[in-house]
This record gives C-alpha cells, structure tokens and sequence, in this order.
C-alpha cells in the first residue's frame, strides 16, 4: 500500500498517543514509546503529559526511587527515561554506538585507550560501596590509572558501561547532579541475556512505523539494519510517496488522513523530532531548522494540526510562546490557550 505523507503523520501521532491521549501508567507508556530522551528534566515530563490523560509528575520520581524507572545512556548516545526492565536490554543493543564515540570523542582523550579489562575491574570496585557523583568516580578511578586524566577516565565509564543516574537526578522540581551506579547494582530485574533485536524492531514500529531500516537507524543510531528487517517475515511491507519501503507489524492500525490532531505542548527532544531518518514526518525541513539552535533545539514544540508551527518556552511557570511558523486560525488559538492552561496547571505543582 502507498502510503501519503499526512496519512503517515497521522498514524505516528496517532501511535505516539498525540491524537488521543491514553489512560496508561508512566511505566506503561515509558516502556512503548522505548523511553524518553530526558538529558534535561523537564522535557520528559512534558511529553507524558501531552499523552497522558492524567499525570502526576511525581510518579516518575515515585519510578525512579522505587527503581521501576531508570535514567540511563541508550539510543543515540543520550540520555533516556526508560522502564527499568529496558535498560539493560537497549543498552546492551546500542553498545556499538558508546564505542563508536569511544574511539571519536574529544571527552575521552587521554583515556580511551585504557586496558579494558583492569577499567572494569577498578570500574566495579570504585562502585563498590555506594554511587559517586561522576568528578568522584574519575578521581576514583585515577587512583588506579594514576596516569591519565580523572574527568576522562569518568566519561570513559559512562561509555562502556550501563551507568544509571540515580535520584535525585531526574526527580520532579527536584535538584540533583549526576550520580553513578552500575545497573547490575542498581535494578532488581536480572540481566536476560543478549538483546531481543527482532522484538525491539518491532516494539519501534508499534510506537514509530510504519518506517523503513534508516528510520530505525535514526532512532537508535545503530546500523546495517536493513537485513534485520527484511529478514522479519511476519513483517508486512507498505511504500511512501517517493517508493520507499516502508515495514510494519501486522496487527498495526493505519490513521486516516483526515482523523483530528489537536494543539499540543511537546518536550524540547520528544520523540516524534528525533525518531525517523527524513525527521519530516511531523514538520517541513523549514519548519525544523526553526527549531534547531546551534547545538540542538532551541525551544519546546508547538503541534498545531499535527505539524510543527510554533516554538515555546515554560518562564516563571507559564507558556510563553516565542514564535508561531504560521498565522493560526481562531479555533487553533482557542485550542493552544486550553492547552497552555493545562501545562501551566502541571508547572504549577510543588
């Protein structure tokens, strides 16, 4: 089937929870949208509570200390708000994408060449006791490679390790610098072994497809995907605009064209800018540079009708719009003032 670029808008949001939202725990959600990118900690909070009908913010922070939840570096080298049960499976899958920025990255120089086996070991004993905050780790480690320097010995750790932030970091309103722990110390779920690549090529395409193997490769920077998923019989196959296969799972429902998209508030980072290879299918390439600063976004996102058409900032707990990418309708702008109320009213709590 051919599929049209606002069919397969709609069917994103609408397997994003962007058309409807959903009765779903935090958990819940967290583990079918794979995450949450969450380097800042406001973001996160704000594209569940675009999804959700109702959130308490502090249920992520009741999920981190109760550890069913887990801030950890997976897809793409970032941070992400996953279900604990996630972690280590999704870390252990994008592992060659920590090495790849291993081998490149100027945060390590002077230590990437460590001996793998002996930073482990001193790695596991540095944690031993407790997390440390991540100067404290570097130092720790120095004291076994005395000659290399302690801030990249700690970004070394970060990298060939599945080092979970522990709270505070992450909780609501909370502050809280960045503290270690390995996973294996930190989560009660045992470790299952090597990942399940088929399953969370599947799990992607309930939450993001239909999309093709470079669409996976965007979300998780993992290549050489294309024989994963052409490999995957049970998969069925459909095409965009330019012919361009695109794969699903089978039970997966197709949005029509003309279903509603309500207004909505996003996170800086959600997951629907970063998650496919062409990142057009919720905004314009104009519409995006708009949104893209030097070193990344620049503002949260303003959906209106399903497409990116303004920027906006939370200042002093309200919705300050910056800019709209296009003159909005009366109905639109009634729309964006019950939204807006509705995320100061989640700014608003303690």
């Amino acid at each position: 089937m051919r599929l049209s670029r606002r069919r397969l808008n709609r069917t994103l949001l609408r397997r994003q929870h962007l058309l409807a939202r959903t009765d779903a725990s935090v958990a819940d959600l967290a583990g079918h949208l794979i995450g949450l990118q969450a380097q800042e900690n406001l973001p996160p909070y704000l594209s569940l509570h675009a999804r959700l009908t109702r959130f308490d913010p502090e249920d992520v922070t009741r999920g981190l200390t109760d550890r069913t939840l887990v801030r950890l570096l997976t897809m793409r080298g970032t941070i992400h708000l996953l279900r604990s049960a996630d972690a280590r499976p999704l870390r252990a899958w994008v592992q060659p994408r920590m090495e790849q920025e291993l081998r490149s990255s100027q945060n390590v120089r002077g230590a990437a060449d460590v001996d793998r086996a002996a930073f482990d070991a001193a790695l596991r004993a540095a944690l031993a006791d407790g997390p440390l905050p991540q100067k404290a780790l570097g130092s720790r480690l120095a004291e076994t490679f005395a000659d290399r320097p302690p801030t990249a010995l700690g970004q070394v750790a970060r990298l060939v390790a599945p080092l979970v932030q522990v709270p505070p970091r992450g909780c609501w309103k909370q502050a809280g610098g960045v503290v270690y722990q390995d996973a294996d110390a930190w989560l009660a779920e045992p470790d299952t072994g090597p990942p399940d690549v088929p399953g969370i090529v599947r799990r992607y395409l309930r939450a993001f497809g239909p999309a093709t193997a470079a669409d996976v490769t965007a979300w998780s920077a993992i290549t050489r995907l294309g024989p994963v998923l052409s490999a995957m019989d049970d998969l069925v196959r459909h095409e965009d605009e330019d012919g361009r296969t695109l794969y699903d799972v089978p039970d997966a429902v197709l949005a029509e064209e003309d279903e509603p998209a309500p207004v909505r508030l996003l996170g800086c980072y959600d997951n629907v800018w970063l998650s496919h290879a062409r990142r057009d299918r919720v905004t314009e390439p104009e519409k995006r540079t708009a949104w893209m600063g030097l070193n990344g976004g620049s503002a949260n996102a303003l959906l209106v009708d399903g497409w990116l058409e303004g920027l906006w900032r939370a200042v002093d707990g309200r919705v300050e719009v910056v800019e709209t990418l296009r003159p909005l309708t009366r109905a639109e702008r009634d729309e964006l003032a019950t939204e807006s109320a509705r995320v100061e009213e989640l700014l608003a709590r303690p």
